[in-house]
């Protein structure tokens, strides 16, 4: 960081809304741009009503940014939450939809709570416990089953409620089905989200593709012929916002499927949110480090609010997160404002909320889940090494025949499972031995014993973030013995962060073999475990 950016660190509160207002309206509104058509497409697709998403993403934006412990994230509903929303809706409604949407709202307020638990108890950390390639494998998993049940959309055809193998198995029917403008007005969304980033325009893709699909639902006369096929193609709000408000119902907080929804929505909010919080801070031109605790109490709090109103669950979401931070925003203001343009658009002009086709969101979710899952994304995991694309395909297999906890549950087994065959001690697994030392003034020893892992990195964690900035870290493997990869991981971002505040990182140990060529791919330092 050079020392301008230093020396012009924004404000916060009040002193920053004065002094950076310009460039975070600016922002806000070109991030609301693109989080009404997400907005909505997430909240269909997870068997809620269109509001939903957009009750989320005010409360993100005008509630949750006042409170949080990041400047640039931008918090609302996001794809990731499809899968466990709609699995909650579909269990606990057995096949009424209605009643479904408002037992899930009752299991997002109690799974918001656990969020509210988990940051004031400071458990942001926990997310170091689920190794990179398995919640890499969680995304991919999720990115599909939004690309099989998003498909049937484009195509302008309702599956028969079912299974994802019975929902992907109805491709075919739905292709033999398909309805030709509902078809055209997909596939051009579609192809402009692949184009229109080429073109280097200031307009959001997301945007072009609504007001293209706009136009095509209105020359095909759409809003008449609703019930094709016994499909709606267009989405319907109320045109009285707070008509769209429902209330939780906990008849069924004590059934097996009620805590099945609350944990899997905690855990993959809260996963979600803190990872996609570490990221942004990776992108902030100030590298101003989020206080991930705080960020977790504050989504937390924003949900229980959602789910109290109708809401769907929020995390810092990363798409528009970036957005934000390539759009010039300084504060958390941004997001504040983003919030504010939602609200003002959704009371003042729902009828035109009302002319945006079903197929222009499906494609952007479409597209959305072909990212989380794309070949790219399978060989940046091969890369690391041939055990972290095990842990990848098996959490991958898990999601998609059995759920979205047992499908963590099975990768984080398979890699303790490898750890242990790689000779690292039982009694090593979850404890990790360290020492950190003085050398001279202005250097610090970290030296390592026996392996570190991600199942024992969070007591290191916890202490490197106490060190002094400014110093020289000296990470000393000469002792250790296998180095994982969230651990290289770890080190690579905790070395990045801590340089760009004035200080500096270097290694030393030879490893006796790494298990692929990627720089921080897990490693064996010596022969035997010392743990």
């Amino acid at each position: 960081m050079n020392k301008r950016s230093l020396s012009a660190i924004p404000q916060t509160g009040l002193a920053g809304l004065k002094e950076n207002w310009r460039s975070d309206l600016k922002s806000g509104f070109l991030v609301f741009l693109i989080a009404l058509p997400l907005c909505l497409g997430v909240s269909i697709a997870s068997g809620f009503p269109p509001s939903a998403g957009i009750i989320t993403a005010i409360i993100g934006g005008l509630l949750v940014s006042r409170i949080s412990g990041s400047c640039l994230t931008i918090n609302g509903p996001a794809a990731g939450l499809i899968v466990v929303v709609l699995a909650a809706v579909q269990a606990l409604g057995e096949g009424d939809a209605m009643a479904g949407y408002r037992y899930t709202l009752a299991a997002i307020v109690v799974a918001s709570v656990l969020q509210v638990l988990m940051g004031v108890f400071k458990m942001g950390q926990l997310s170091s416990f689920f190794p990179a390639s398995v919640v890499h494998g969680m995304l991919a998993a999720i990115g599909l089953i939004i690309i099989a049940t998003q498909s049937h959309v484009m195509l302008g055809v309702a599956p028969e409620s079912g299974s994802l193998f019975s929902i992907i198995a109805q491709l075919p029917h739905s292709l033999l089905n398909m309805i030709m403008e509902i078809v055209l007005i997909s596939f051009l969304g579609l192809l402009i989200m692949i184009i229109w980033p080429l073109i280097g325009s200031r307009i959001p893709a997301p945007v072009i593709v609504v007001l293209v699909g706009m136009v095509f639902a209105w020359h095909f006369d759409l809003a008449q012929d609703a019930a094709i096929s016994g499909s709606k193609f267009l989405v319907s709000i109320s045109e009285n916002f707070s008509a769209d408000f429902y209330f939780p119902d906990f008849s069924k907080l004590f059934s097996i499927a009620f805590w099945e929804a609350v944990f899997s929505i905690s855990l993959v909010g809260s996963l979600e949110s803190l990872l996609s919080t570490a990221a942004i801070d990776k992108l902030d031109p100030y590298k101003r480090p989020s206080d991930l605790n705080r960020d977790l109490t504050a989504v937390g709090l924003g949900n229980v609010v959602a789910g109290f109103i109708g809401g769907l669950p929020m995390i810092a979401e990363i798409v528009r997160s970036s957005e934000n931070v390539n759009n010039g925003a300084k504060t958390a203001w941004a997001n504040f404002f983003h919030g504010l343009l939602l609200l003002l658009f959704v009371v003042l002009f729902p009828r035109l909320i009302n002319s945006i086709p079903l197929a222009s969101l499906a494609a952007l979710l479409v597209y959305t889940g072909y990212r989380l899952a794309s070949p790219k994304a399978f060989a940046r995991v091969m890369d690391v090494g041939k055990e972290q694309f095990l842990m990848f395909v098996v959490t991958i297999i898990g999601v998609l025949a059995i759920d979205l906890l047992a499908g963590v549950a099975l990768g984080i087994v398979v890699k303790l499972a490898i750890n242990l065959a790689r000779g690292v001690w039982p009694s090593n697994l979850f404890k990790i031995h360290f020492t950190i030392q003085q050398q001279g003034n202005d250097t610090l020893v970290v030296k390592l014993f026996g392996s570190a892992l991600f199942s024992n990195i969070l007591p290191l964690k916890k202490a490197l973030a106490k060190l002094e900035p400014g110093k020289t870290i000296i990470f000393d493997f000469t002792d250790g013995y296998l180095i994982d990869h969230t651990v290289m991981e770890f080190i690579h971002d905790f070395r990045q962060n801590y340089e760009a505040q004035g200080g500096h990182c270097q290694k030393t140990g030879k490893a006796l073999e790494t298990f692929s060529d990627h720089a921080l791919a897990a490693r064996l330092m010596t022969a035997d475990d010392r743990g």
